[in-house]
């Protein structure tokens, strides 16, 4: 991956607000809100190019063996290339990143591990596009920082492979339409690799909302509540100290899909419903600078730095049938970890990490319970335990970080791909769950207004079709 650039407010805000609005920075965004407000233009979706169609439904070519390269070795990129090379049917056959140690050092360990040995790419930014080349590569998993996922997402698109790509897929509007409109053209799947949809109470939700525990679905509530003041200062996990340095560019909700993307799924967005609205508030930046004036040497490059984002970042969203989601986004303050994760209907709610039961989740639906008193998650769980945690928890919880869920988004890719099914989280649903970073910005920029969220879709969000709840299937065989 190159050496990071500096991100204009532009990228940040969508590349985006072209078309006519003015000069970049608060004048350029509240001219893209004055466009994409409720009170705007009824359609802020651009039509389908003419002969091109939709990648709705469109199942893999079924592939023997699954063969990835992996874009970016850091922490997260280098341990989930192990994860690919557990999976029954994948191999991993290349590996890059700008830093050429790094891509020594993981092939070394696969090969030590007894997997076939992956070429390795780096030294240089454009690496990453000699490794595209290559004929042995059917998925490209990519997990570098943020402000490259667009760029090396596409290339993959344009170079025959389907990509697989760590949040968020783009950080604005119009490299989201981009992402879409290159699959449609290519016909090659791109995907957000959303582990948090994968979790085993993500998924046992969504399989009670489905089955009407709930009663009529109202309202969701997700977030990504994390503490990671330390991590952020640190001098050696985030390399470059890219994500702390978008702290210091806009202020939005930079990670909003691991809150957010499991509420919609239960939600059936863009399966019969979709996000239309969203208005965002954001708190003052306090968190970042405290930590640093409190434990940061003087010495350290930090302290020429200003952060903008607030600590808190919330989006109020809409959706055509009249739900509200709430997603939350905070890595700046002192707190324990939660995603919330929380669903409500018109006969009940679930909440996760609450606490109050082995699963960490509680529950109170009627007519099972009265009283006002929440009851253990557990049993609840069990009745409802997806598929895919039935199947292969066991193997997910040794081979996967993140309590298995990794493991699972891996073994389920690998799986579909194997099995030329259709993707259970493809590019327009990719495309909406990061929508919020450049639209929560947009609605800041503008004191909260509300602003549109597009139909990445084009209208097929009406119709019913599986996502995360499919039905059993197996691995094939591997041969």
């Amino acid at each position: 991956m190159p050496e990071i650039p500096e991100v204009t407010r532009r990228l940040l805000l969508g590349g985006a607000l072209a078309g006519g609005a003015a000069a970049a920075g608060l004048g350029t965004a509240q001219a893209a809100v004055a466009r994409n407000r409720p009170d705007g233009p009824a359609d802020v979706s651009p039509r389908r190019a003419p002969g091109r169609k939709s990648m709705i439904n469109v199942p893999f070519d079924e592939h023997r063996t699954v063969r990835v390269g992996v874009i970016g070795l850091g922490n997260r990129g280098s341990g989930m290339t192990e994860g690919w090379s557990a999976v029954p049917g994948c191999t991993v056959t290349a590996v890059c990143d700008i830093r050429a140690d790094r891509a020594r050092r993981v092939a070394d360990r696969l090969a030590s591990q007894g997997r076939p040995r992956p070429t390795e790419y780096g030294g240089s930014d454009d690496a990453y596009t000699r490794m595209l080349r290559r004929e042995d590569v059917d998925l490209v998993y990519i997990a570098t920082p943020w402000e490259f996922h667009h760029r090396q997402g596409g290339d993959a698109l344009r170079a025959g492979k389907h990509a697989l790509v760590e949040l968020p897929v783009a950080t604005g509007l119009e490299e989201l339409w981009d992402l879409v409109d290159t699959s449609e053209r290519t016909r090659r799947h791109l995907m957000l690799a959303e582990n948090c949809s994968y979790g085993r109470n993500e998924l046992a939700m969504l399989r009670m909302a489905h089955d009407g525990l709930f009663g009529d679905l109202t309202n969701g509530h997700g977030g990504y509540l994390h503490d990671l003041r330390e991590l952020l200062f640190s001098d050696t996990y985030y390399t470059d100290a890219w994500r702390r340095r978008w702290h210091t560019r806009s202020t939005a909700s930079l990670y909003p899909m691991h809150g957010l993307a499991p509420i919609a799924a239960a939600m059936d967005v863009n399966r019969g419903d979709r996000l239309t609205t969203l208005r965002a508030t954001a708190t003052e930046p306090r968190g970042l600078a405290d930590y640093r004036e409190r434990f940061v040497p003087r010495s350290h490059p930090s302290w020429k730095e200003t952060y903008v984002n607030g600590d808190l970042v919330t989006c109020l969203i809409d959706t055509a049938k009249g739900r509200t989601i709430r997603a939350e986004h905070d890595v700046s303050s002192p707190r324990p970890y939660s995603r919330i994760n929380s669903l409500a209907g018109s006969r009940g709610i679930f909440e996760d990490y609450a606490g109050t039961s082995s699963t960490g989740g509680r529950i109170y639906v009627e007519p099972d319970h009265s009283g006002h008193t929440w009851r253990d998650f557990d049993a609840y769980r069990k009745e409802f335990d997806h598929w895919l945690w039935t199947k292969i928890g066991d193997d997910a919880e040794n081979n996967g970080g993140h309590g298995g869920m990794d493991y699972v988004l891996q073994w389920r890719t690998v799986q579909l791909m194997r099995a030329g099914l259709v993707p259970d989280i493809d590019v327009y649903d990719a495309a909406v769950w990061c929508s919020p970073i450049p639209l929560s910005a947009q609605s800041l920029a503008a004191g909260g207004r509300p602003v549109r969220i597009p139909d990445f879709t084009r209208g097929a969000w009406v119709n019913r079709r599986p996502g995360l709840d499919t039905r059993p299937s197996e691995m094939p065989p591997v041969p």
